[in-house]
């Protein structure tokens, strides 16, 4: 069977079959009794929009969910393959031009720049393949 990744959160706004929730993700260490002495704790609210399993309403707890693979691609698109694109136009460029760092650093960036506008290009498609789904508590 799949592993799931779950947060619960509130359901914001319902629009269609879809619902707007917000959830909040906390640090390891938010529930401990001395976070008020430390300040390492920390919480962040987040919001996105679910696929609904069945009628909610605003106010509603929910759960939302995501397949676990669809978060390690998700970590590949956003972090794994713009390293590596950086990476190979600092080779290739190094190659070309290897006493000049601030062209090789200077296209390289551009280059994650440029894979960014890219992936931004297919927004629509990615996000009909990173679904979440949203099920009532």
């Amino acid at each position: 069977m799949e592993e799931l990744i779950r947060h619960t959160g509130v359901v914001m706004s319902v629009n269609g079959n879809m619902a707007h929730v917000a959830i909040v993700q906390t640090s390891a260490c938010s529930a401990c009794k001395a976070k008020s002495m430390c300040m390492s704790s920390e919480s962040r609210q987040k919001e996105m929009d679910a696929i609904m399993t069945e009628p909610m309403a605003v106010g509603d707890k929910v759960e939302v969910e995501v397949r676990e693979h669809l978060a390690w691609r998700a970590v590949l698109l956003a972090y794994v393959l713009p390293f590596v694109v950086m990476l190979v136009v600092m080779v290739a460029l190094t190659c070309l031009t290897p006493y000049n760092e601030a062209i090789v650093g200077s296209v390289s960036l551009a280059s994650i720049a440029l894979y960014y506008i890219v992936l931004g290009a297919f927004k629509g498609r990615l996000q009909k393949q990173f679904s979440f789904t949203a099920r009532k508590l």
